[in-house]
């Protein structure tokens, strides 16, 4: 890319379910029903890729596809694939013993090796950017999980890719599964129309206890520790603002009509997530993110247990608000009318594969890669923010050239982090960054 300004307006981006399907044209019918299988190929067989394998499987635009490659970077995810896929969903399942791929480089194998018209990309997001670039090269249509990346570099490498499929005339969606509800849907339309006034302020907000951790086992290499453990390393999951926030960032881009903030500061840190099980990254953090008509998105995402919880978007206009819960309601009120409530009736994670084989079996245009990079280049510019200290412009995150993937790939790879003698991963440390490490 020659700018780090990367213009999004609403016409180039398949913004969700209702804006893909007034974007989409029709085209050649190449796997229209009753024509050619659909062959599926999963990367990255944890519980959200087999949950987007039994999705796709039970899309509602057809039912002419199978299964047909699995692969992660260990046996036993692709053998409890198998044994789900052979349980739910039988009919669909063919997977010869030699089309499951496992070890380091398992989703390249796939892409590769495989003949696969679809690959569902649900590995560490680490590892999905590299593949999400091969997929695109080979002319795979592509579902890729979110974050796209994990640094600014990827963030690049995501765009390429986007650019590629574009030109390849493949599918490709990213799963914002909020960007395919209704109650998303609807009210935001509303307020890009003008009914709650114009927007003053967006609130976010991804508070929970967190999530897994998975100890390191006697002879395990550190390159297997941390793939096993991915979520608690910068490189494999961009910390907790990037793989699980950028739902509510993307939201709160969509909010501003799909445009990114010019820049952020914030603060964070890691307060009670400190063990030899939690790597690197930290269990809190606050973002101020500015838009170029000097809106503002205040972001908030919390790992600590026995605290206030909190999902959604809220936005804050001149004549009203809007408040969505992300896995609850949505109220829209403006001011000195009655308001207006939306509850979510189904889940976007189902809708999102619905609307990816409808593209397909339809021969539509519908490619979300731009969107999908931005929100996670925007999860990657608070992250910066909070570790730094320091107020960061996007065109200087953007052109970055920090590049956290580790210079060789195998088992027994020498990489960082790496733990202290106490088996701590040091953290970052606000006020102590150096921006120029980060090539910034």
């Amino acid at each position: 890319m020659s700018e780090s300004r990367i213009s999004l307006k609403t016409s180039e981006v398949i913004g969700g379910a209702a804006a893909g399907v007034a974007a989409m044209q029709a085209g050649s019918r190449v796997h229209a029903e009753g024509g050619d299988l659909i062959k599926i190929g999963l990367v990255g067989c944890g519980g959200r890729g087999r949950g987007a394998l039994i999705n796709a499987l039970s899309n509602t635009a057809t039912q002419n596809l199978k299964v047909t490659a699995i692969a992660d970077a260990f046996e036993q995810p692709v053998r409890a694939t198998e044994k789900l896929c052979r349980s739910e969903k039988p009919d669909f399942f063919s997977v010869p013993e030699e089309q499951m791929y496992w070890g380091i480089e398992a989703g390249k194998d796939l892409i590769e090796k495989s003949n696969v018209d679809v690959v569902l990309l649900c590995e560490p997001p680490g590892i999905r950017t590299r593949n999400l670039l091969l997929a695109a090269k080979a002319g795979k249509h592509i579902f890729a999980e979110k974050p796209v990346a994990t640094d600014p570099v990827g963030v690049r490498i995501a765009l390429e890719a986007a650019e590629i499929a574009e030109q390849k005339g493949k599918i490709l969606i990213v799963g914002h599964h909020l960007r395919y509800e209704d109650k998303h849907i609807e009210p935001i339309k509303m307020l890009h129309d003008g009914a709650i006034g114009d927007l003053v302020c967006m609130r976010i907000y991804f508070n929970d206890a967190g999530v897994w951790t998975r100890p390191k086992q006697a002879g395990e290499t550190e390159m297997q520790h941390q793939l096993k453990n991915w979520y608690y390393f910068n490189w494999l999951s961009g910390d907790h603002i990037c793989e699980q926030h950028v739902h509510d960032i993307d939201v709160m881009n969509w909010m501003a009509k799909d445009q990114h903030p010019i820049r952020a500061n914030g603060m964070g840190g890691r307060q009670v997530r400190i063990s030899p099980n939690h790597g690197e990254i930290y269990d809190h953090h606050t973002v101020e993110f500015i838009f170029d008509d000097e809106v503002r998105g205040l972001s908030y995402c919390r790992h600590i247990p026995n605290c206030w919880n909190s999902f959604s978007e809220h936005a804050i206009g001149t004549k009203g608000t809007l408040d969505i819960e992300g896995h609850g309601r949505s109220v829209l009120k403006i001011n000195g009318k009655e308001p207006q409530v939306w509850r979510r009736t189904y889940d976007g994670h189902q809708k999102e594969m619905n609307v990816l084989f409808d593209a397909i079996v339809n021969g539509k245009k519908l490619n979300a890669g731009k969107q999908g990079a931005i929100a996670s280049m925007t999860a990657i510019l608070g992250r910066l923010a909070t570790y730094s200290g320091v107020e960061i412009s996007w065109d200087a995150a953007f052109k970055s050239t920090l590049d956290l993937f580790p210079k060789k790939l195998t088992w027994d790879a020498d990489i960082a982090p790496k733990p202290g003698t106490d088996g701590l991963y040091p953290c970052a440390i606000p006020g102590a960054i150096n921006l120029a490490d980060w090539g910034m």
